[in-house]
């Protein structure tokens, strides 16, 4: 069955990609951007089997926009791609508000804004999939990366949430959380920032030049990437988290031993805080499979 697409940060890297295949896969597909132009020759190969539109994510009037676009060029909304986001590595000292603001609001309220206006729809169709393009930062936080890593901590857990407010009338919700891939984005993150200063070199500088050596030689493939977003689309019972790569795998499985041994090791602490005979029978109500 074709299916109709809203992707955003269509312009290059994993937007680029998943739009492609999708429209290479017979599908249509509605491509956003800030900057429409640079969508042009895809416009040219697939003619009104694609939709363009200028769109600021952090712009609520124009996700409602958006989304009206999309179910007029082509009469419904079946898939919803959240994935323009970017990040920027530096202390969190160093880091100044708007530039914090900026990636909270681009990461996470645009993700916000997307949902919001196309969830309506989706939830008349009784049917739809919204795919938020997360991080292996939304699992493990990274020095050098606190607004990042709390906007897309912030995606996991609303992506969860909604996940279980709306699967009953047949919207899947799920966010992909990729490791490495081969975009622009650990080069636009390493680039035009400060100098780290001495006291944070050991962390958020290090961090900084790994991330340097990174780009160029990231692991991810993008067109398995799309693949696999693509066959998300077409799949129900998606789980509420799905990390893509070796890499995130292997960081966030550390990660997740790491907690799970602090819980272990804290635990008479978490325990000491219950009022005494204490009754956790509610707890059989509330939906965490």
């Amino acid at each position: 069955m074709q299916k109709i697409w809203l992707v955003t940060g269509a312009t290059a890297g994993l937007g680029r990609a998943i739009a492609e295949y999708a429209l290479a896969k017979g599908d249509q597909v509605l491509a956003t951007a800030r900057q429409p132009e640079k969508l042009s020759t895809l416009q040219a190969q697939y003619g009104s089997r694609i939709a363009i539109f200028a769109l600021n994510v952090t712009d609520a009037s124009a996700a409602d926009a958006a989304v009206e676009r999309a179910i007029d060029a082509f009469g419904r909304l079946d898939v919803l791609v959240n994935n323009a986001g970017f990040a920027k590595i530096a202390p969190f000292e160093q880091t100044s508000s708007e530039d914090f603001q900026a990636q909270i609001d681009t990461n996470f309220i645009g993700v916000v804004n997307l949902t919001r206006a196309a969830l309506p729809t989706m939830r008349q169709q009784r049917s739809g999939h919204i795919i938020n393009i997360s991080s292996g930062a939304g699992r493990i936080g990274a020095a050098g990366m606190t607004a990042y890593s709390a906007a897309k901590f912030a995606v996991g857990g609303f992506t969860e949430a909604l996940a279980r407010e709306v699967s009953a009338f047949g919207v899947q919700v799920i966010a992909v959380e990729p490791g490495s891939m081969q975009t622009n984005w650990a080069s636009f993150a390493t680039t035009d920032t400060a100098d780290v200063s001495s006291d944070y070199e050991t962390t958020v500088g290090h961090n900084l030049a790994a991330a340097r050596q990174l780009a160029g030689n990231e692991i991810g493939d993008l067109q398995k990437y799309a693949r696999v977003i693509f066959d998300l689309s077409r799949r129900d019972g998606l789980p509420n988290h799905l990390l893509l790569g070796s890499d995130a795998l292997t960081v966030v499985r550390r990660g997740d031993n790491a907690r799970d041994k602090a819980a272990a090791e804290w635990e008479s602490v978490s325990r000491s805080t219950d009022r005494d005979g204490a009754d956790l029978s509610f707890l059989s109500h509330v939906a965490i499979d």
